[in-house]
């Protein structure tokens, strides 16, 4: 992702006046005092759907102005329907002793329930630590990694697991990793290997040991950014005005057992939603690139199921000043196919409206 913004959600106004009709509904109870995703500022989103307490989890970087907490970290919206969501609450901090700085917000929060536990996997940085600097590299290289932390609930709090360095290569600029367990039960992070150190951005895998701690191997490559046809591929990254984006990786294991593996990147300056797939229904592939799910400004989508078991796609829309959307979306055994968009239509009952064309 061109992560080269600023993550805050909203400009201030708009946070003024989200925080003052939170007060009105403070006296009320129930659905007066939720919000909704169109008003939510979220980026990256990521949606836990907890079976045993049937509520949905959001999590997303933290937003002062909501949770009240000045601390770098990560905070998560709750809901009961997907429509009504609870004002989030703080889950997990950036330590103040870890290899990264405190006073940098982390991206892309996942949280995965796996042995009993919950695991958050989030990127951390330390822009003071730096790894390379032109003339050796194009762009100055800083510390950027994803990290694991562990709690026994999906409200946290989540404690960090390895502090004194990253989990992955330390000389590797690396961001939104997620986990996968393959069909023999190992562990993996899979992630984004940074355009700012490749030029052509990568996504790789590394094996974890079994408590998720600590690598068990050395990273693969598993493909390129610009493997996907209509980035242009046929122009040379190695132009240092050119430059490929990998961002937001996570796998999905089809009805008929193709592994896929959602990702996004930009077309002529556009943020898309996309999906690639293993020829081998193997994480080492090879892997082929499949037409893009959802356009428009829009990415970094996670997969989900409801409690009633609709395969839904949440993202982020647009890329600055985000927001959440949710699709329905099929499972047609060797692709997905994006069917509708879920409309929240304030004030009136969830409507769900046939997609047409690119939304």
């Amino acid at each position: 992702m061109l992560k080269i913004t600023s993550r805050t959600a909203g400009n201030f106004l708009w946070l003024l006046c989200l925080l003052s009709s939170l007060v009105l509904a403070g006296g009320g109870s129930g659905h007066a005092q939720a919000l909704r995703l169109p008003e939510m500022p979220l980026h990256d989103p990521y949606i836990v759907a907890h079976a045993p307490t049937k509520t949905y989890y959001l999590y997303t970087s933290n937003v002062t102005q909501l949770t009240g907490d000045k601390k770098k970290g990560i905070m998560v919206y709750t809901s009961k329907d997907l429509l009504h969501w609870q004002k989030p609450t703080v889950v997990f901090t950036v330590p103040q002793d870890s290899w990264a700085n405190p006073e940098e917000g982390p991206w892309a929060p996942e949280v995965h329930a796996y042995r009993g536990k919950f695991y958050l996997f989030t990127t951390l940085h330390n822009k003071n630590k730096v790894i390379a600097a032109p003339p050796d590299v194009w762009r100055i290289n800083q510390m950027r990694s994803t990290v694991v932390a562990v709690s026994n609930s999906p409200e946290g709090p989540f404690t960090l697991l390895k502090k004194d360095s990253p989990l992955l290569p330390a000389h590797f600029m690396t961001l939104d990793g997620t986990l996968y367990v393959d069909p023999e039960g190992q562990p993996w992070m899979v992630y984004a290997h940074e355009w700012l150190q490749k030029i052509d951005g990568t996504f790789e895998a590394v094996p974890l040991t079994d408590d998720l701690a600590k690598a068990a191997g050395d990273p693969q490559h598993l493909f390129k950014a610009s493997d996907a046809p209509w980035l242009n591929a046929a122009i040379q990254p190695s132009d240092f005005q050119l430059h490929y984006v990998t961002d937001g990786c996570q796998l999905f294991r089809t009805k008929d057992q193709h592994l896929l593996m959602l990702w996004s990147s930009y077309e002529k300056g556009v943020y898309v939603q996309t999906v690639a797939r293993s020829t081998t229904g193997t994480l080492q592939g090879p892997w082929e690139q499949l037409d893009p799910l959802v356009k428009h400004d829009s990415g970094h989508g996670m997969l989900f199921r409801t409690f009633e078991g609709q395969l839904m796609l949440v993202l982020h829309r647009p890329f600055r000043n985000a927001r959440g959307k949710l699709y329905e979306v099929v499972d047609r055994g060797d692709h997905l196919e994006v069917v509708r968009e879920r409309v929240d239509l304030d004030g009136e009952p969830e409507e769900l409206y046939e997609k047409r064309g690119e939304k």
